[in-house]
């Protein structure tokens, strides 16, 4: 039973426009398997899972589910038929209560006489979230007032309670701390031991070998490859993918942490409106990289937001310091040259409906202004530029963002500070669903403003991150700075978990 086929595309081709996404892709998955789906930003890992999962049809090709042809017109109906995906970005309704997200499409089944039995579906739901582990989220709260980490175990509620054969996971891991990924670690093996089959699609390859059994490759629409059993390597996995060896250092190279004696910004003992980060106070200098860790919901995340003036704080003040101007509001940190981007893109970084140049010149159109008015070619100018140094792939500035690959678009959330000749940047999971070849030009480029003598924020979940970036790390606790580690080669993971936890 092991080795029966769960499904199978041939030569499954994917046009959007002149782009050819995918070109005569072949795929198989059998049961008790945990196949990795690797390549880098743009290769046409989420196009053939979306297929796959009823999001979107293919150009040509075929698919077949236990024997018999396969084509789904949605997502409920690949459901139906056993295949769940869970996605990359939000896919939430934050108006409504949990349990109507995790049923949405699906109420037909808690009607009764034409009425929804809204009793039941909230039985059922928490019955869902037990089920899977999340038993701190309930089936009456309402989505927008989750955490994004939460709001993403709901996805995973809502691709589970059909209980499907195939599980789709495209880069949802990424977006989760710890907690989440180990539920979806326990799904994954909980899934495997039932003999059914999962779709893994990781930029973190550490965790793809740890979990998959076989590793498939895509570069430029094309299968390229596969690895099985001992080959699935972390060393055997970054050539597949970009079809070369990487060269140099992935992180920066040295570890001298030496930083200016210039404070820039000087947080003096600010309180959160929740009241859950209390009298904080750090300094940011000059030319410093400054890294953020911590578990889940241990308050780095509040206090990058809280940094810009993305949320409010009650006591205390936020001082940039050359300027001597506190920091109140958003439109206080961009006219003081500082740029924020969030680990949540989609929603607070970018306008997905709008250009790459119109999402790229935000925060810049004070800069191109010539007595009050911008040069006709200035906009395209300086748009070309940024696409040209991130080596963004598009069609051109004006194709929307929410045509890009996840990679992509997390090059254009850089743009837009780019573009605005920012001096201080706050990154809130900067790599967060980026291909190992495009990590490797983010740190690249992190490390360039640090040579340049601007000033980092960097808050990150994933240790290597902030061990191989970071000058200086504050480890954040319940709310507060559990301990600070200055960069030194002897630095290991171990020791920072441990003022985690």
């Amino acid at each position: 039973m092991e080795n029966e086929l769960l499904i199978r595309c041939t030569d499954i081709c994917k046009n959007f426009g002149a782009t050819r996404a995918l070109i005569n892709t072949n795929f198989e998955l059998y049961r008790g398997e945990v196949c990795g789906l690797i390549g880098e930003n743009g290769s046409g890992k989420s196009t053939l899972t979306s297929i796959i999962a009823g999001v979107q049809g293919a150009t040509s090709g075929e698919m077949f589910r236990n024997g018999a042809a396969y084509a789904p017109a949605n997502m409920v109906e690949a459901q139906k038929a056993g295949v769940a995906m869970i996605v990359q970005e939000a896919g939430t309704l934050p108006t409504v209560d949990v349990a109507s997200n995790i049923f949405v499409g699906n109420y037909e089944l808690f009607r009764k006489h034409g009425f929804l039995d809204k009793k039941r579906m909230l039985q059922e739901a928490e019955r869902i979230l037990q089920e899977i582990g999340a038993d701190d989220i309930h089936a009456d709260m309402m989505l927008g007032d989750l955490n994004f980490e939460d709001r993403k175990i709901v996805e995973i509620a809502r691709a589970m309670y059909l209980n499907p054969e195939i599980l789709i996971i495209d880069e949802s891991t990424t977006a989760l701390a710890q907690k989440g990924r180990q539920l979806i670690y326990r799904l994954i093996t909980k899934m495997r031991s039932e003999n059914k089959g999962i779709i893994f699609i990781s930029h973190d390859l550490e965790e793809l070998e740890t979990v998959c059994n076989r590793i498939t490759c895509l570069r430029d629409g094309v299968m390229v490859g596969n690895l099985e059993g001992d080959q699935i390597t972390v060393a055997n996995m970054r050539p597949l993918m970009v079809g070369r060896e990487l060269q140099g250092n992935y992180y920066r190279a040295d570890y001298d942490g030496t930083v200016s004696d210039e404070i820039v910004l000087d947080v003096r003992h600010i309180t959160s409106e929740n009241g859950y980060i209390r009298n904080f106070s750090i300094q940011l200098h000059k030319g410093e990289i400054l890294g953020f860790g911590g578990l889940s919901d241990c308050g780095m995340h509040e206090i990058g937001r809280m940094v810009f003036g993305l949320d409010r704080y009650i006591t205390g003040e936020i001082l940039h310091v050359p300027s001597q101007r506190k920091i109140k509001s958003i439109q206080d940190a961009i006219s003081l040259k500082m740029g924020y981007v969030s680990k949540d893109r989609d929603n607070e970084s970018l306008i997905l409906n709008a250009s790459i140049q119109d999402n790229t010149l935000m925060a810049a159109y004070k800069k191109l202004e010539r007595m009050g008015l911008i040069p006709p070619d200035a906009e395209k100018k300086l748009s070309d530029h940024q696409i040209e140094v991130m080596r963004t792939k598009c069609e051109s500035g004006e194709q929307y963002v929410n045509q890009l690959s996840g990679g992509n678009k997390q090059k254009v959330a850089f743009c837009k500070w780019l573009a605005a000749d920012s001096e201080i940047y706050i990154l809130d999971c900067p790599t967060r669903g980026i291909d190992i070849g495009v990590k490797a030009a983010m740190y690249d480029l992190i490390y360039r403003f640090k040579k340049e003598g601007k000033a980092i924020i960097m808050i990150s979940e994933e240790l290597p991150e902030l061990i191989g970036m970071s000058d200086r790390m504050i480890i954040m606790k319940d709310g507060e700075i559990s301990a600070e580690v200055m960069r030194d080669q002897s630095v290991t993971d171990t020791q920072l978990i441990e003022y985690m936890v």
